[in-house]
């Protein structure tokens, strides 16, 4: 089928790939004439385990173009799919100012039926104002359906998560597109939930804030397992051992931060509370979520006593592993805070240290996680890479003034750390 996608960020730009992966011809379509220029050279803006090569080779193929002009896209494809940023406005709602504006320019676009595809994430009642704006800005006569299609995409792991998606859910006010829909994700080989559009648009914040407040639990969890003396990784398995619970999202750390959740949740608080209902539940997520970033940095100067003046190695600057994405990054929190303490810091992440550069300042960026610890006080884990499991901790240990490690994301055995001589506080241990 021939599609458009509007917008080349983590959700556009991976999906348009996954979509001429499986044989759809595909246009996406962006204003940001550097980013689409970088494309057409052969690179992507951003770092995403398998994008690179699956970008790659689609375009070879010819079954993925890129350009700058939404009238192209909109008039090359029978189906437009909207993946615009939804940022966060001051008092938590969500900016749909981006899906408006190509709402417009859909509609200006259209000269014959279209399916009119919702992929961003969106407040519930968005598709009935993307609907009635593309009627307000149309042609009279031509026609479209709103649909809400809701990504279910974790950064670092977003072609997996397209190319083996759990469900697939289609929100619609009326039968003409559904069967469309499911042609194009049928090469997914997944169940396909059809249900009307303001449904489809509730699912995706309630899924984001219910994982939140997973994450969120098993950090509170944390905190009485260090009051008691229990292990939070051997509780998280026994939880997650009973299959209405999962273990998936019961990680003890430093607490969740990124471009979704934290947005997300905010978002579905103010949307309760614009239709008379205050979710206490999801306020408090938020708090243990805050708490979560201060305990930790209690740990650091309970142990440190005073940071002004004391340099300290950070481990980690993505917001999770397998991204360069920097966003609400409980990382760069962190580093910020540390600053504020008068401590020093070298900073190393495996691939955000570009972006990093941009939000963070007066730091050394260190190439190689094996010297970050040179002349440092202590080492701080703060996110977790796979690649920190293989740190030289006996090097590290040799490097630091003092042998303190704060690991913020229990990658290592603290039975192992205490034999190797080291010092070391981890989330929940």
């Amino acid at each position: 089928m021939k599609l458009s996608i509007i917008g080349t960020g983590y959700v556009g730009l991976t999906t348009g790939a996954c979509f001429a992966e499986v044989g759809h011809e595909v246009i996406c379509v962006d204003n940001d004439t550097a980013k689409v220029q970088m494309l057409l050279d052969g690179g992507i803006p951003i770092y995403e385990p398998g994008l690179e090569e699956l970008v790659q080779r689609n375009v070879a193929a010819g079954r993925l173009r890129f350009t700058t002009h939404i009238a192209e896209g909109v008039s090359q494809s029978g189906v437009v799919f909207i993946a615009v940023p939804t940022p966060p406005q001051p008092d938590g709602s969500v900016d749909l100012s981006f899906i408006e504006r190509v709402a417009r320019e859909i509609a200006g676009a259209m000269t014959s039926y279209k399916i009119v595809v919702d992929k961003s994430t969106v407040p519930v009642n968005t598709g009935d104002k993307v609907a009635e704006t593309i009627r307000r800005y149309g042609k009279t006569g031509v026609e479209c359906d709103v649909v809400s299609n809701p990504e279910f995409l974790r950064e670092g792991f977003a072609v997996e998560d397209l190319m083996r998606p759990d469900r697939i859910v289609v929100g619609v006010r009326s039968p003409r597109p559904v069967a469309t829909m499911k042609e194009i994700y049928a090469p997914f080989d997944a169940p396909v939930l059809v249900t009307d559009i303001n449904s489809a648009e509730l699912i995706k914040h309630a899924s984001n804030s219910f994982l939140a407040l997973k994450i969120s639990y098993i950090n509170a969890i944390s905190v009485l397992c260090e009051a008691t003396g229990a292990n939070i990784q051997e509780v998280a398995n026994g939880m997650g051992m009973d299959v209405r619970i999962g273990r998936r999202f019961l990680q003890a750390g430093l607490g969740f931060g990124g471009s979704c959740f934290p947005k997300d949740l905010s978002a579905f608080i103010k949307i309760a509370e614009q239709i008379g209902y205050d979710f206490r539940l999801l306020k408090e997520v938020q708090r243990i979520n805050t708490e979560q970033m201060q305990r930790f940095l209690r740990k650091i100067t309970d142990t440190l006593w005073v940071l002004k003046d004391k340099t300290i190695g950070v481990l980690g600057l993505a917001f999770k592993q397998n991204t360069d994405d920097v966003r609400m990054s409980p990382a760069i929190e962190l580093c910020q805070r540390l600053q504020k303490e008068g401590a020093r810091l070298r900073v190393h992440d495996p691939k955000a240290m570009d972006k990093a550069r941009g939000v963070l300042q007066d730091v050394t960026f260190v190439d190689d996680m094996n010297t970050v610890a040179e002349g440092c006080d202590a080492l701080v884990v703060a996110t977790e890479w796979d690649d920190f499991k293989q740190l030289d901790l006996e090097r590290a240990r040799k490097a630091l003034t003092h042998p303190i490690l704060f690991d913020g994301r229990n990658l290592f055995d603290p039975e192992e750390m205490e034999q190797r001589g080291w010092i070391y506080k981890s989330v929940g241990r």
